[in-house]
């Protein structure tokens, strides 16, 4: 009897070790494992970060189809600048200090209503034009404006690096583009920069080496059908127009990047 007691005991000892489970952060993944029964527990604790959290990691995303100037606006402010507001709130400055009938005319806003409210701000910024070659001893992040997927956007240029020109964009989260790309995509070669003045800046918007993989999703199908001498110039082009139709919706707006066609050669 004695002997069934101890057992029970232990077995109620050891069910009450194995289903303790402490609370863990909202998003988190926890992976844990056992290496061996002695004393000594080896517990590793993963953090499985999702995608979309990766590829929107220091951007503020755009919450409107029109709202790419002040999503782009917002990331330069919070994540360069310091400061902590929302793209609610910076619509609401652009709307007060920008020239509010154009803004709603033209349902987007414009560099001169970004210098209006960063002054109200206190930041000294300007509008310049440039080239590519200036773009390369850029040592700030820069709103610049681009032709992408038959729109007119805004979006936070990160750095050069290598051949690549790295964005944050509110619309699809960190990508790049080679600079032969981002050349003709880039609107009146016109760029947008807030200086900080005399606070030192955050780092954030600087470039690490996990954001070396953000890709655009068609220049890795279109580089992937390089490789494929089987495909004619006229089935590339084909492909080159169905990547650019998915992209908008038929309201106009545009998606994240999340479809993607795979090309498999059999």
């Amino acid at each position: 009897m004695l002997l069934v007691l101890a057992g029970s005991i232990l077995t109620f000892t050891m069910v009450q070790e194995a289903t303790v489970v402490e609370p863990f952060e909202k998003g988190q993944i926890v992976i844990e494992q056992d290496v061996d029964s002695s004393p000594v527990e080896l517990r590793s604790d993963v953090r499985v970060e999702p995608l979309v959290e990766q590829k929107f990691r220091n951007i503020v995303r755009q919450a409107y189809d029109y709202s790419c100037g002040s999503a782009a606006l917002t990331t330069v402010l919070n994540f360069y600048l310091g400061r902590t507001l929302s793209e609610r709130q910076v619509m609401e400055g652009l709307l007060h200090y920008g020239e509010s009938e154009r803004i709603v005319e033209r349902r987007a806003f414009s560099m001169l209503d970004m210098k209006r409210l960063v002054t109200a701000l206190g930041y000294p910024s300007g509008g310049f034009r440039a080239t590519i070659d200036d773009l390369r001893d850029l040592d700030h992040p820069a709103i610049v404006p681009i032709h992408h997927a038959g729109f007119k956007h805004f979006v936070v240029l990160r750095t050069i690096r290598d051949g690549r020109a790295y964005l944050a964009d509110p619309s699809v989260g960190n990508i790049s583009f080679t600079l032969a790309q981002f050349e003709e995509k880039w609107d009146d070669n016109v760029l947008f920069i807030v200086f900080p003045g005399s606070d030192k800046p955050l780092d954030n918007l600087e470039l690490k080496e996990e954001d070396l993989r953000f890709v655009d999703d068609q220049t890795m199908t279109l580089l992937a059908l390089e490789r494929i001498p089987a495909f004619h110039e006229s089935t590339q082009r084909r492909i080159q127009n169905l990547l650019e139709r998915q992209k908008n919706n038929p309201d106009g707006s545009v998606e994240n990047t999340r479809k993607q066609l795979h090309y498999r050669r059999n």
